[in-house]
């Protein structure tokens, strides 16, 4: 099921959900109507970003082979790749054009960056073959890839076929968004009350070896997206989740939690990581959704809508699950020509332990409890 599409099948499994762990207490959040996706919106990143790659392609043609072979060893920070004095200044213009459409601070540093689209192309580069320059487009689904000549003419790419062309992608630093992002939400859901759930309630378990002060965690032991086959252009994606819960004072609780392994559709890794920290939980339960950063996401207006959405949430003297508040709450054109939102796991426990498949079945996870001791 592609990733844009399955957001309603999450939903829906997410009432009966609701419906089965409230059932003794009216339910917190009162879901709305969910509305037909509107009509996909041109990306304001995806236009900067197609804006500096024609700017690069068209640039001096030694400019052009020095960026190129730069690339071919690695992806390249173009604020910081030398060019001419009239690129510079415009590539500085473009990455603060950047930072506001992603929502980040000014401080945030170079999110632009250039290279090479697939390893097959070192040797056409090589053999001085002049590369064309592309930027990544939003929509996975698009049949074709929009690039630029020397000329600066545009000449149109099958997105499902790597070319025999060399190609360079102007490209968003996501891994640098996604820490400045991350790291802004944090101080912003902080800053209207939604705190993290930080360890804060040792408990006591007693084993064989006698007793021990600490808490019950829940440990990733595997993960895996499904391969959605997405086109060859597209770089690796920065995935973190929402771990949302009730605190002890009744008000939801945020985690945000990166998988910076988990680069891959179609690849399972091992990680061995914590995801869920039940110590400041009022209720044995959690949920998580997993999102997903490939370039155009404005941290900014994503923080404001989940706040604006958890915020209202009290605590009706049962669990209710808080999947759908966060889905509600993100921008129906996320859906529509990009998937910044991935999968969602409704109400994992202390107990939770084995294969979990995501609601929207995008991926699973291999999950089992694990009790983080005192020192």
């Amino acid at each position: 099921m592609n990733r844009r599409t399955f957001r309603h099948a999450v939903l829906s499994l997410g009432i009966a959900t609701s419906t089965l762990v409230a059932a003794v207490a009216a339910p917190a959040y009162a879901r709305p109507d969910h509305p037909a996706p509107a009509p996909a919106v041109a990306s304001p990143v995806f236009a900067i970003t197609d804006g500096v790659a024609r700017q690069v392609a068209v640039t001096d043609r030694a400019e052009l082979t020095r960026l190129g072979v730069a690339a071919a060893s690695g992806p390249v920070d173009l604020l910081a790749a030398g060019v001419d004095a009239r690129l510079a200044g415009d590539l500085r213009v473009a990455n603060q054009r950047l930072l506001v459409a992603k929502g980040l601070p000014g401080g945030t540093g170079s999110l632009l960056r250039l290279r090479l689209a697939h390893p097959d192309m070192r040797a056409a580069l090589a053999r001085g073959e002049a590369p064309l320059v592309a930027a990544v487009p939003t929509d996975d689904s698009a049949p074709s890839v929009r690039a630029y000549d020397r000329s600066g003419a545009t000449v149109v790419l099958d997105a499902a076929r790597v070319p025999q062309r060399p190609v360079l992608v102007v490209d968003v630093d996501t891994e640098r968004a996604l820490t400045a992002g991350l790291a802004l939400m944090r101080q912003e859901l902080g800053a209207r009350g939604i705190d993290r759930a930080a360890p804060a309630r040792p408990a006591t378990r007693t084993s064989g070896v006698g007793a021990s002060a600490g808490y019950w965690a829940t440990k990733v032991n595997a993960v895996r997206l499904s391969d959605d086959e997405e086109p060859w252009i597209k770089g690796d994606a920065e995935i973190y989740n929402l771990v949302a819960g009730f605190g002890l004072d009744g008000k939801v609780k945020v985690d945000l939690v990166q998988m910076p392994y988990l680069d891959h559709d179609g690849t399972t890794y091992y990680p061995n990581q914590l995801l869920v920290h039940f110590s400041s939980y009022k209720y044995n339960l959690a949920d998580v959704v997993m999102m997903e950063d490939d370039g155009d996401t404005n941290y900014s207006s994503l923080v404001k809508a989940i706040a604006g959405a958890l915020l209202v949430i009290v605590d009706g003297g049962a669990y209710t699950p808080l999947v759908n508040a966060i889905l509600d709450a993100i921008p129906t054109s996320w859906y529509t020509d990009d998937p910044d939102f991935v999968d969602a796991w409704y109400t994992l426990s202390t107990a939770s332990s084995g294969r979990k498949n995501g609601a929207g079945g995008n991926g699973w996870m291999d999950v089992t409890p694990y009790w983080v001791e005192q020192f």
